[in-house]
């Protein structure tokens, strides 16, 4: 595929007010990335030429895509002078012969769904589908297999309105038609926008050809509100763990798995279900079980769960994580955490084993700190590691210890316990009975 060829303009500046949130609509996350990222995604596919126009939080919006992309062109639309489809095309120049025009909250579109636009060589392609229900659309009136016009439904006729040929939202131009029909657009309709679509009827005029692309409807689905959103989400989820499944993955229950896009595996791993992982995750022919959560981490040749919780930046290998165990910004090798500990801001090596209940007092109010702990060191059960600590190898921790800041060197025990008590008959005298 030459991305030579291809321009692409997204436009991504309307404020999405069916969404209802503060939140502009093309920054709504589905599979842990914005709408907007998963467009751009798919169009560096097919072409090395994209703009963004944006307006509604713009600031935000080009902020929020430079963390992920670096060879974005942003266009502000001037909403106030030029509103609409057509305005947002005002002032863009595309480099390429052929110029796509995508909306930006179309987040299922991938490169395979629009080539069909390419291999077109018509000087205007536009996108449609049937549906049973077209409420909201424009409305598409063919004849002889290609496009008559386009109507918006809130300026459609009563006929028009019958017609179930809807437009897609997708189009291609020649570079010619882009910069002939642009300047000419004008606001005369109910809503004093200036509507893109509006190309179509002044081509036609000029006896140019528009040929209907017939589409997938899923691929092309536009996210209006949050049930919109929710139901994309499904769809590409369908998607990551299909493809995941294709290279190997064995996931029980997938539909109750959620898998982040840009989490990767290698070899064979094995995912039950519930489980939730997140972020830039990688995963090497692990077992992750049931109701886990793993956040932007690494895990190498391990179990972890059932319902552990993975937090950003650990880096776990050849490892046994247990039930209800919390590891944050740690590294462990080869290591058993088998049940109710937390881990956090530590570096725990070979052969050691963490009992029930210890945990790493990392935090004192205002700062972090770290514990390092050495191969074959076994913690006992309920045991605090107040950090900063170093323990060295070859060490036990008792049961019930609390090891203040230092150094524990190595073949020592550390043991802080105090003295029991015991009262006689303490039960009896505090309750008010008798002793049998």
């Amino acid at each position: 595929m030459n991305k030579n060829s291809t321009s692409i303009i997204i436009l991504a500046a309307g404020k999405g007010s069916r969404m209802k949130s503060p939140k502009a609509k093309v920054l709504h996350e589905i599979s842990g990335k914005p709408m907007l990222f998963h467009i751009i995604k798919a169009s560096k596919d097919i072409s090395n030429d994209i703009t963004v126009v944006v307006a509604h939080q713009k600031d935000a919006v080009i902020e929020k895509i430079n963390n992920y992309f670096d060879d974005i062109n942003f266009v502000v639309q001037d909403a106030d002078n030029f509103p609409g489809t057509g305005g947002a095309m005002k002032n863009i120049t595309p480099k390429n012969d052929k110029v796509l025009v995508l909306n930006g909250d179309m987040p299922l579109i991938r490169a395979k769904d629009l080539e069909g636009f390419l291999t077109n060589d018509s000087e205007i392609i536009m996108s449609i589908f049937d549906l049973n229900n077209p409420d909201g659309y424009g409305r598409v009136i063919i004849e002889d297999e290609k496009v008559q016009k386009i109507v918006e439904q809130k300026d459609a006729s009563i006929e028009e309105i019958k017609t179930t040929t809807v437009n897609a939202g997708i189009y291609a131009f020649s570079k010619d038609v882009i910069n002939k029909y642009i300047p000419l657009l004008n606001n005369n309709n109910a809503q004093n926008e200036y509507y893109l679509t509006d190309i179509i009827s002044m081509a036609k005029d000029d006896n140019l050809t528009i040929k209907p692309l017939l589409v997938d409807e899923e691929g092309f689905k536009g996210v209006n509100s949050k049930k919109d959103l929710a139901d994309a989400e499904i769809i590409m989820q369908d998607r990551i763990k299909t493809e995941l499944m294709n290279q190997g993955v064995i996931m029980q229950l997938p539909s109750t798995i959620y898998i982040e896009e840009g989490v990767e595996f290698e070899g064979e791993s094995l995912i039950e279900n519930g489980a939730r992982i997140t972020g830039k995750t990688k995963i090497v022919n692990s077992h992750i079980k049931s109701g886990t959560i793993i956040e932007d981490s690494i895990i190498i040749n391990s179990d972890i769960g059932p319902l552990a919780h993975i937090r950003p930046a650990s880096h776990i290998e050849d490892t046994h994580i247990g039930n209800f165990v919390e590891v944050k910004k740690s590294t462990l090798r080869s290591v058993k955490a088998g049940h109710l500990s937390y881990i956090g801001d530590a570096e725990v090596n070979e052969g050691t084993n963490i009992g029930a209940g210890v945990i790493t007092c990392n935090y004192d109010g205002l700062k972090k700190y770290k514990t390092i702990i050495g191969k074959n060191v076994f913690i006992g059960s309920d045991s605090q590691l107040i950090a900063p600590v170093e323990i060295e190898d070859d060490v036990m921790i008792a049961a019930g210890t609390t090891l203040m800041s230092g150094k524990v060197e190595k073949g020592y025990l550390a043991i802080s316990r105090p003295k029991i008590r015991l009262i006689k008959g303490f039960f009896y005298k505090f309750f008010g009975k008798k002793e049998n």
